[in-house]
């Protein structure tokens, strides 16, 4: 098993149509968060499909398709990673696999490569851990870093640890990045299905610094009622 079956395969499948939408909807033009990202139009499923029948593959060749200029190689390296990591019972392979991720944030440069593979890596890494790397990461110049920050919380929301969350949201209130608030709202939001109330709290606490997207994603879930009365500043 090595990185050129696995790139040869997706080319196999890949699809132009596919790979003419996909380039439009990951914003690859000029200017664009994903400028210069090439893709070979092979859906998610299709890559989970690749993972599932090969199983396993090396950090060795894994690092291969992570270096590829093609979308759907660094996605499927990804998802092999996220794959050792998940059956992986040594903690000291575990702590490998975590410390590989983050070295090869450079390759995790679009918001699906991150939000489907950082907080089963990182999130479940840290899960028993302080989280200082996070915040590293959320004030680094880097976007994806700082995405992968807040959205490898996600796990830990599903524990009810919160505060690193909330933590790093208040470094990205102020970010400019539209993916960004996106993924901020989004994790306020899974919080709000764990605990309502603290969820409010946080967002009256911050509301004059919230941006608009941040909190229409995080009211997502609210009733129509207290949706527009978050809209107009009635809280």
């Amino acid at each position: 098993m090595n990185a050129l079956l696995i790139k040869n395969e997706l080319f196999s499948i890949g699809s132009t149509e596919k790979k003419i939408v996909l380039q439009r909807f990951f914003k690859t033009g000029v200017g664009q968060y994903g400028e210069g990202d090439i893709f070979i139009g092979v859906t998610v499923p299709q890559q989970r499909e690749i993972v599932k029948r090969y199983k396993s593959l090396p950090l060795s060749e894994i690092d291969k398709l992570l270096k590829e200029p093609y979308h759907e190689c660094r996605l499927t390296a990804l998802l092999f990673l996220v794959n050792e990591y998940k059956k992986e019972k040594s903690l000291e392979k575990k702590e490998n696999i975590y410390s590989f991720y983050l070295q090869h944030i450079e390759s995790i440069n679009n918001w699906d490569l991150v939000d489907l593979s950082a907080p089963k890596i990182v999130g479940a890494h840290l899960l028993d851990k302080k989280g200082e790397i996070l915040i590293e990461l959320a004030k680094s110049d880097n976007l994806w870093a700082k995405r992968i920050a807040i959205v490898s919380t996600w796990y830990f929301i599903k524990y009810h640890r919160f505060n690193d969350t909330f933590a790093i949201a208040e470094i990205l209130l102020d970010s400019k990045e539209d993916l960004l608030h996106k993924a901020v709202g989004w994790m306020l939001r899974e919080i709000g299905k764990k605990d309502y109330e603290v969820e409010c709290d946080f967002l009256k606490k911050h509301y004059k610094r919230l941006p608009r997207t941040t909190l229409r994603y995080a009211i997502e879930r609210f009733s129509n009622e207290t949706r527009k009365d978050f809209l107009v500043g009635n809280i």
